[in-house]
C-alpha cells in the first residue's frame, strides 16, 4: 500500500511523554507529545521533542528554559482528551485532570507524580522546524523512575508506557525482547 507522504508517520509507533512547564506566574502547564527522542547520553544526556510553536508549553519554555518529561502509562489514555483541550493561558491542565503535582529536584515545573519515571531538562537549544513546529533541546539534569517501574530497563509489563500511532490510535501492550547485538 503507497501511502501520502504527509502520513508516514502513521508506521511508526512513537512514546507519549506528558511535558510538564510553568508559567511565569507560577501556574502548571501539561501537555503530551509524541515526537519526542533522547538525543544523546555524552558528554551530556540530551532530550529533544517537537511543539507547536502557539502551545503554552513553548511559551513557558522560552520564558524559563525549563520543563519535565514525565513518563506515562495506559492510565493518562483517559487524559488525553482533557490535556488536549485549548484551555486558557495558565489554567493547570495538571489540576484540570487530577493529577498531583510533585516539587522538582533541579528545576521550577513540576512532575507529575502518577508518571512512572521524570527526566528534568533545562532547554539548551531548540531548531525552527517550519513555521508551526520547533524542536527543543534540552539538557537532561537528573532522571528518575519509580523502584517498581525499572529492572534494568523499564518494565514494559508492569508500566504499559503510552505510545502513539496517529489520532486516536495508541499501543499500549509490550513485551522486551533480546538480540544479541556486537
Amino acid at each position: 500500500m503507497k501511502l501520502e507522504l504527509q502520513d508516514f508517520y502513521k508506521l511508526l509507533v512513537r512514546p507519549t511523554v506528558v511535558i510538564s512547564t510553568i508559567s511565569p506566574g507560577g501556574i502548571s502547564n501539561a501537555a503530551p507529545f509524541s515526537w519526542n527522542s533522547p538525543m544523546a547520553t555524552k558528554p551530556k544526556p540530551i532530550f529533544g521533542f517537537s511543539s507547536n510553536v502557539n502551545h503554552d508549553t513553548w511559551r513557558n519554555i522560552k520564558e524559563n528554559k525549563e520543563f519535565v518529561v514525565n513518563m506515562v502509562g495506559e492510565d493518562f489514555g483517559p487524559l488525553m482528551e482533557i490535556m488536549e483541550k485549548d484551555f486558557p493561558y495558565e489554567v493547570s491542565e495538571i489540576e484540570e485532570c487530577g493529577l498531583t503535582e510533585v516539587k522538582a529536584i533541579h528545576i521550577k515545573p513540576p512532575r507529575i507524580q502518577e508518571a512512572y519515571g521524570w527526566l528534568e531538562c533545562k532547554m539548551t537549544n531548540y531548531v525552527s522546524l517550519s513555521e508551526r513546529n520547533v524542536w527543543i533541546i534540552g539538557e537532561v539534569l537528573d532522571a528518575e523512575v519509580k523502584d517498581e517501574a525499572f529492572d534494568e530497563v523499564v518494565d514494559v509489563a508492569k508500566v504499559k508506557p503510552l505510545n502513539h500511532i496517529w489520532g486516536e490510535a495508541f499501543v499500549t501492550d509490550m513485551k522486551i525482547t533480546r538480540f544479541k547485538r556486537a
